[in-house]
């Protein structure tokens, strides 16, 4: 089996709709490596890109997977919503959602020993975000490679108006994330990985492996900052993060 035959049976699991079976399950020597080569076969039919997001950023959910860095994922454009556009659950199989803290890129940054100061410098603004999560994995049942090549369960994401970053501190921002008007979660900001420009900041020093960087106008998802709520038709989700505003998505 090839990445190019891995790839393909999660673009058919996404295109029917159907959760599969996690790759590790038949191909136990899957790794980490292996999947992002997966990840990166999937870009390449993937269309325009929107910008980037990461995966476990919290430190208590790495030392549970058994890693000490977070992963990433690549959003497609093909991927946003609209501000107040709906969800539609039917297009997905297993919708879940998540609210996040999004950096949206003044200029080009790149290289390895991107800081998180240079983070800030870089960015035009920051924004509440929700993504959504669709694990193409039964029952969100994996281990990381599979996630990685599964692209960190990407899908959908709404990106709220960005603010200045000037005079916030996005370690101690709070966050209230709510469920059809019930508050499911709060957090702070110092949940993606200590600091949200610190995440970012090893997004760059990671994609500089690979020659690759961050480029203006893009945006990036830098981790979630509770756990991901599951959602259906009539849900609402709304993500609330202190100065930078709010961001509701309903579904169908």
């Amino acid at each position: 089996m090839t990445v190019s035959d891995l790839a393909a049976r999660l673009a058919t699991a996404r295109a029917d709709r159907r959760a599969i079976p996690r790759l590790t399950d038949e191909f136990p020597g899957l790794d980490i490596a292996t999947g992002y080569r997966v990840q990166r076969e999937s870009r390449a039919g993937a269309g325009p890109l929107a910008g980037w997001k990461l995966g476990l950023t919290s430190r208590a959910k790495q030392s549970q997977v058994g890693v000490t860095a977070p992963i990433c994922g690549f959003l497609p454009a093909a991927g946003a919503l609209d501000p107040g556009a709906p969800l539609d659950t039917a297009a997905h199989i297993q919708p879940r959602c998540e609210p996040e803290i999004v950096f949206v890129l003044g200029r080009d940054l790149r290289g390895p020993h991107v800081t998180t100061d240079d983070v800030l410098a870089a960015c035009s603004g920051v924004a509440v975000g929700i993504e959504v999560l669709d694990s193409r994995f039964l029952d969100y049942d994996f281990d990381t490679a599979d996630v990685v090549a599964d692209n960190t369960s990407a899908s959908r994401f709404v990106v709220g108006t960005p603010v200045s970053p000037a005079g916030i501190d996005l370690r101690l921002v709070g966050v209230v994330w709510e469920h059809d008007g019930e508050v499911v979660a709060t957090a702070a900001g110092a949940a993606s990985l200590g600091h949200p420009a610190a995440a970012v900041a090893w997004l760059v020093r990671t994609l500089a492996v690979e020659g690759e960087g961050l480029t203006a106008g893009q945006v990036v998802f830098s981790g979630g900052l509770t756990a991901a709520t599951p959602v259906g038709p009539g849900d609402v989700v709304r993500a609330t993060i202190d100065r930078l505003g709010s961001v509701e998505l309903r579904c169908l």
